[in-house]
């Protein structure tokens, strides 16, 4: 809570926002994939400042990742296509969560991934009872062989893997969506007709850089997943398009660097957002995107950022 003063009168700026039952301290959350466990930011950073983290993306089993070239800078961001390496979530519970359940009121939010529907409830099931605060099911990842962007990019596959973590989620269930999908509105009203308590977007664009000499493409995986500055006014697009067609919140994100990139996504209806690609840039970026919000809701007198959420005049 902070105050400020305007035309003489004193009001003050509650940066706390609402989202499926539990309240973030500020609408800014460490994106999945791009802030490890968080661990790995803490020397640099006062986690303390977030409003939440979601985690680096879990599997069922450890997981090596693809193999390397697996990241690459464009002029426009960064192609990755790591593939979810990770410890699995069993490590990830014993190892991990224990560290950042030593930061009081920091959101922690697990990003599940699968190749079936069997290991998405598996997983699921697992991270619920052990006490994270929400999980977020990345059903968007266009990095994998198997699962992934295919249950993302179909109605009947996203509503179908929803519908069966559903019953074993016991906290907010976040929909992560793809956007190499025609149509955002429809697959984001199919995760909420299946059960989903929010949804987060954007996941990566699908893209390829081309080493000219050898002819071939920089990632062994010859594709990867467009994150940065260059997918900002498509997120924001795909953003509003989402939170115009369902009831849920949304969680908006790519490309945002700056307190003004993170205030379009809300005004577009998003009522937190995520900063992934720019902590790699300044691992203290969160702050100053706090801080950013923070000023606006005081330039224009409002006391809390979910006075402006979905704000946006459309002409």
């Amino acid at each position: 809570m902070n105050s400020d003063s305007k035309n003489g009168a004193e009001f003050a700026v509650d940066l706390g926002v609402p989202l499926c039952g539990l309240r973030l301290k500020n609408p800014v959350i460490a994106a999945s994939g791009t802030f490890g466990f968080g661990r790995e930011y803490a020397e640099y950073t006062d986690l303390n400042a977030l409003g939440g983290v979601s985690v680096k993306g879990l599997t069922l089993l450890p997981r090596r990742g693809n193999r390397p070239p697996r990241i690459a800078e464009t002029s426009y961001g960064v192609l990755n296509s790591v593939g979810l390496q990770n410890p699995g979530a069993e490590a990830f519970v014993r190892d991990e969560l224990p560290f950042l359940r030593g930061f009081p009121g920091l959101v922690v939010i697990a990003n599940a991934a699968g190749g079936t529907i069997e290991e998405y409830t598996e997983l699921v099931r697992l991270l619920s009872d052990a006490g994270v605060d929400a999980i977020e099911l990345n059903v968007s990842c266009p990095n994998v062989k198997e699962g992934g962007m295919s249950f993302g990019a179909s109605e009947r596959a996203l509503s179908e893997v929803v519908s069966a973590v559903r019953p074993v989620c016991k906290k907010p269930l976040i929909v992560k969506l793809t956007p190499n999908v025609t149509d955002i509105r429809a697959l984001a009203r199919a995760a909420e007709d299946a059960g989903a308590d929010a949804l987060s977007l954007i996941n990566t664009l699908l893209g390829m850089k081309i080493d000219i000499e050898s002819r071939r493409p920089v990632l062994r995986n010859n594709t990867g997943g467009l994150s940065g500055p260059a997918v900002m006014p498509v997120a924001v697009r795909m953003t509003w398009e989402a939170a115009s067609s369902v009831k849920i919140p949304v969680i908006g994100m790519g490309g945002i660097a700056s307190g003004d990139d993170a205030i379009e996504f809300m005004l577009a209806g998003a009522c937190a957002v995520m900063v992934g690609t720019a902590n790699f840039v300044g691992p203290d970026v969160c702050s100053r995107v706090v801080s950013g919000i923070e000023a606006y809701c005081k330039r224009f007198s409002h006391s809390s950022p979910s006075e402006f959420v979905g704000g946006l005049i459309p002409w």
